[in-house]
């Protein structure tokens, strides 16, 4: 019999995949970043418990081309800057992808807020322009100028926290309690460049990143970095404190109670 394609795999399949993905070379990829100082009171507002704003009310734009072979991606994230048990870090609304293989182990592993979207990184000699887009609306432009190199940072390593859950089977709440978790990211830049520019926030029902102005941009970069990621659970958390913040994560938070209709197959 030909081998059935949904069928167990062996341990030695399994082995073997768990160890290539473990050899990756590292990935390069060509990114803006915009980091701006908001509404302290709008940046408080989105980050649900038990993270807690930091002196600054940060605002930060990643966008990013990733040139992986036979599959490019643009990849992005529009986070605020939190803070948890002692930990500073950044706390991603949105994270747009551009293809379905770049969510899944994001979302599923990590609990990573991604969803499909558009991603543009374009340089032009010193010309540079940079948006994420979903909806048809470009929620997110970065628009200027390179002025200049920057010094190349030491290696670092940074922290995003995820809320990951699954939403109940019978509609209401989640199946267990959400767990908070760090992702640590270690990250090294080869080339790094100031850019003089501008932010443009664009009203989006589905990305309101608007509610988040530039009060004062802080600075604008555009460079070539590489980073690996690992997560740890750093808590478990309130099921009922988390609720109200969990459309975040949806374009229409109605969509966790859509199912089959009853007796469908």
């Amino acid at each position: 019999m030909a081998r059935v394609r949904y069928g167990a795999r062996t341990e030695a399949e399994i082995t073997a995949a768990r160890t290539a993905s473990s050899k990756l070379p590292d990935i390069w990829s060509t990114g803006v970043v915009a980091v701006w100082e908001s509404d302290p009171d709008a940046v408080a507002a989105v980050l649900p418990p038990p993270l807690k704003p930091t002196a600054r009310p940060l605002v930060r734009a990643n966008i990013s081309k990733v040139d992986l072979p036979g599959y490019p991606l643009g990849a992005g994230s529009v986070a605020v800057a939190a803070e948890h048990g002692g930990v500073a870090g950044w706390y991603p609304l949105v994270m747009p992808m551009t293809h379905e293989r770049a969510l899944i182990g994001g979302r599923e592993v990590f609990g990573e807020p991604k969803k499909l979207g558009e991603v543009t990184v374009e340089r032009d000699g010193l010309v540079v322009r940079a948006a994420l887009a979903r909806h048809g609306i470009a929620f997110v432009e970065v628009r200027g100028a390179v002025s200049g190199s920057l010094p190349l940072p030491e290696p670092t390593q940074k922290t995003d926290f995820y809320f990951k859950f699954l939403p109940a089977v019978v509609g209401s709440g989640f199946d267990a309690d959400p767990v908070l978790v760090h992702c640590l990211r270690n990250e090294k830049v080869r080339k790094l460049e100031a850019v003089t520019g501008d932010v443009v926030l664009r009203e989006s029902m589905y990305d309101p990143v608007a509610d988040l102005p530039v009060r004062t941009l802080v600075e604008i970069t555009i460079g070539e970095k590489t980073t690996d990621q690992k997560g740890r659970v750093a808590e478990r958390v309130s099921a009922q404190a988390l609720l109200p913040y969990i459309h975040q994560r949806y374009d229409d938070p109605q969509q966790i109670l859509d199912g089959p209709p009853e007796g469908s197959v």
